[in-house]
């Protein structure tokens, strides 16, 4: 290969640093490249591609390793529709649903705390009207005024 993309210039072009490009190859998410006369690692413009689709996949949650399977499950489909990345998406979103369903619940007791008035988790956590979760998230027994 006479022509190529040095490291700094992959990575600077994806917008990762040239360690996350090298601990990506070490991991196998990207092939290894091809190697200059000098021995400087050489990358054709598909190794760009490959560290910007990682990179969102992780935005979207995946893990790396997640991303690797559906790296590996593309590299095989032969142009037909990667196997399972409809399923993945699907399992994805609902993590995240449940992941906002659950920060929704903390939320809320947060902002009842707030009104409330708590100011002492050990006074809080002994009162029956306190609404931080200390017995149970669900339960709703509060009155108006300070409570904790």
């Amino acid at each position: 290969m006479s022509a190529g993309l040095r490291s700094g210039q992959v990575a600077e072009a994806a917008g990762v640093n040239i360690q996350t490009l090298r601990y990506y190859e070490r991991r196998g998410l990207l092939a290894e490249p091809e190697r200059s006369n000098g021995g400087h690692r050489l990358y054709g413009e598909d190794a760009v591609t490959t560290l910007r689709v990682i990179k969102a996949a992780q935005r979207l949650g995946f893990t790396l390793e997640e991303v690797a399977e559906l790296l590996e499950a593309g590299r095989h489909r032969h142009g037909r529709p990667v196997a399972g990345l409809q399923e993945r998406a699907a399992a994805k979103l609902a993590e995240v649903d449940a992941k906002i369903a659950d920060l929704t619940t903390i939320r809320t007791a947060l902002a009842a705390a707030l009104e409330e008035g708590c100011d002492d988790l050990t006074v809080c956590a002994s009162s029956t009207c306190c609404p931080i979760p200390f017995t149970d998230l669900a339960q709703e027994n509060r009155h108006a005024g300070p409570c904790c």
